[in-house]
């Protein structure tokens, strides 16, 4: 259904980019848009990449099935398929819009390394340490399942390598220097996108007091 697809596309662009940017610069003054780093050919260079040419591969798949575009053929076609993507991908909008709404003045696009945020830990934020990820993640699988094609494929490929980069580079390495024990805590104890799972192993244990 590549008609609904490229819809709903647009309705997650302006939803959690467009909408969220002119919100925060109303509230805080600024984007909140801090882009991607790094030299050319190193991993948070090929995050920023990855995860941009992601999402626009998500919207050309679209296209390319409408007006066929070398890879845009349909892998697959089942109007269950259409109903389930469609669901995950809405469901994708709603939560990133949630869980952007609870980091309020912390929620940043990319890394400033100068700055000091709010860690937020509660909410959607006590089950998954990037429940923004986690809904971009399940919109992506809505994708690929209402537009099943290579493109859309291979978006989908390139933004999840693109997001365990910024995370596993960036992302955690940042926060883990600017707030230190209490990041440290908090990953250990929740989970990278679901609850559980990629709970980051503490660099060290309190020290216990010798036994008498």
């Amino acid at each position: 259904m590549p008609r609904l697809a490229l819809a709903i596309w647009a309705l997650w662009f302006f939803g959690l980019f467009v909408l969220r940017t002119i919100l925060h610069w109303r509230n805080t003054g600024s984007t909140g848009i801090k882009g991607f780093h790094g030299g050319f050919g190193s991993l948070p260079w090929f995050a920023g990449r990855a995860v941009s040419l992601g999402f626009m591969l998500a919207a050309l798949g679209p296209i390319g099935a409408l007006r066929g575009w070398p890879g845009g053929s349909l892998l697959v076609s089942s109007s269950e398929l259409d109903q389930l993507g469609a669901l995950f991908a809405l469901l994708g909008i709603v939560g990133g819009l949630v869980a952007q709404q609870m980091m309020g003045s912390s929620w940043r696009v990319g890394v400033d390394e100068s700055e000091t945020t709010t860690l937020v830990t509660d909410g959607l934020f006590a089950w998954a340490r990037n429940p923004i990820f986690t809904s971009m993640l399940l919109s992506a699988a809505g994708f690929v399942l209402l537009v099943p094609n290579v493109l859309v494929l291979l978006g989908c490929a390139l933004t999840v390598a693109g997001i365990e980069a910024q995370l596993r580079v960036v992302e955690e390495p940042y926060l883990l220097k600017t707030h230190g024990r209490t990041y440290e805590e908090y990953a250990a104890r929740v989970g990278r996108f679901l609850p559980g799972v990629g709970r980051l192993r503490r660099r060290s244990e309190p020290t216990r007091p010798a036994s008498v």
